[in-house]
């Protein structure tokens, strides 16, 4: 008999039922993710997905008194290391089936986005890493040996779903520690991550976009930081029917303003004057080649010198309401969060294998999707029947003020003492994530401890 106090057992319970009702194997299935015999290829992947709730890793699961309806260590690792597994495929289509659940639930004029980002996962101890390389980490300002996670999600302002990702390694072949394996076959879907690992992040970010279209998955806007906020890029995605929200640093970039050429310090001194209660000014101007633009600064309440500065091709939206929609670029940051601390991205397999860290990643992502669908059934009235649509308010935006907060907290990176209040405000945030899911799961999350 189940014990109904054990929260180990109820999230298995939920994570089940969530499983049955994705129908998560008929995806597996479709992905080309199979066994040719023994265990069926969804029960192996029902353990790798609820191994991080156990507080053990592989090793001490199948060495505990689980091993008996267990399969053995090397089914498991023989199907995190195959190549031929499409875990895209995988991904994309089950984020677009429970993004689907979460729009029929929510008004159609709802602000609807992407958000693309990036995060180093570091490998510091590893030699000989398939595709391991040499990176930069902005957060830490230091050289590590490791790869860079390009991940983007959606989000409705309540929920952030992710719905892709890749983890890229380095275009210069000199940063690079190794290189592809010679035993992997070129016709697998591994050879093709491994292909777009060293290509260039951005336009490995766009072909990602373009995946989450195809799939059906609608967004109006995508958000992004000052690394892919540049022309070209702006450029692509308008060219795919989206527009873009991002944050600009001033670079050598030039942006035209009737019959001059300026800077974004120039054109800030445009502005007229602000009194102290007004945080905002905004102007509309064009770039080098031509894309009309709406640039928003944003001033720091501690400081009045410092000033952020957000980027719009929606000429349409005020400025208020670019602060607020790109706030929901935070989801983005809480998510890497969870996943690093609670979930155990990048610490729960150490394998050399590319194909290992394409999986392993997969099934994080996963976990943090189901995890997100449920919390939406638990909090959202709407989804205990549709027939009460219109008796229910909508879930909340994210408040202007909220999306303030967040943003301040950016001007951190720009002094010294990075880090320390950027951290404190996602670990806030992550907290009422934690808070705001079912009492079975947040008894979990209390026993796991945080990692950076």
């Amino acid at each position: 008999m189940i014990n109904q106090n054990n929260p180990s057992e109820q999230t298995k319970i939920a994570f089940l039922k969530a499983f049955k009702t994705l129908k998560l194997a008929g995806l597996l299935r479709d992905s080309g993710i199979r066994k040719a015999q023994g265990i069926k290829v969804s029960e192996v992947f029902e353990l790798l997905l609820l191994l991080a709730f156990q507080g053990k890793n592989l090793y001490r699961y199948l060495d505990s008194k689980y091993q008996e309806t267990a399969a053995s260590k090397n089914t498991y690792y023989r199907f995190l290391n195959t190549a031929t597994y499409n875990w895209r495929r995988f991904l994309t289509s089950l984020s677009a089936k429970v993004i689907s659940s979460f729009s029929r639930l929510t008004r159609p004029d709802r602000i609807k986005v992407f958000v693309l980002d990036d995060s180093v996962l570091s490998r510091n101890r590893s030699k000989h890493v398939e595709l391991l390389a040499n990176l930069y980490d902005h957060a830490n300002h230091r050289f590590i040996k490791g790869f860079t996670m390009l991940a983007l999600g959606w989000t409705d302002g309540y929920s952030f779903v992710p719905t892709d990702f890749a983890m890229m390694s380095s275009a210069s072949p000199k940063n690079r520690i190794q290189e592809v394996s010679e035993a992997i076959d070129k016709r697998t879907s591994g050879y093709k991550r491994r292909s777009e690992a060293v290509k260039k992040k951005t336009d490995v970010a766009v072909q990602m976009i373009r995946n989450a279209l195809k799939q059906g998955i609608q967004a109006e806007y995508v958000l992004m930081d000052t690394w892919f906020t540049h022309e070209p890029m702006i450029r692509a995605i308008l060219d795919e029917g989206l527009d873009v929200i991002g944050m600009v640093k001033q670079l050598k970039q030039r942006y035209h303003y009737k019959e001059g050429v300026y800077t974004l310090q120039e054109l800030r001194k445009l502005l007229p004057e602000h009194t102290p209660e007004n945080q905002f000014g905004s102007i509309i101007v064009k770039t080098k080649n031509g894309i009309p633009v709406k640039l928003v600064f944003v001033r720091n309440r501690n400081n009045k010198r410092d000033w952020l500065t957000v980027l719009s091709t929606d000429l349409s939206l005020s400025d208020e309401e670019i602060i607020r929609i790109y706030g929901n670029r935070w989801a983005i940051e809480v998510f890497f969060k969870s996943t690093k601390s609670l979930m155990k991205l990048g610490t729960e397999f150490q394998g050399r294998s590319y194909d290992m860290m394409i999986s392993h990643t997969t099934i994080v992502f996963t976990r943090y999707i189901l995890l997100e669908w449920l919390r939406r059934n638990e909090n959202d009235d709407k989804t205990l029947c549709e027939l009460f649509f219109r008796l229910c308010d909508d879930i909340q935006d994210m408040a202007l003020s909220t999306a303030l907060q967040s943003l301040m907290s950016l001007f951190v990176e720009q002094l010294n003492s990075v880090g320390s209040r950027k951290s404190t405000l996602l670990k806030n945030q992550l907290r009422q994530w934690i808070d705001s899911q079912a009492f079975f799961i947040k008894a979990l999350f209390g026993q796991l401890s945080w990692e950076s």
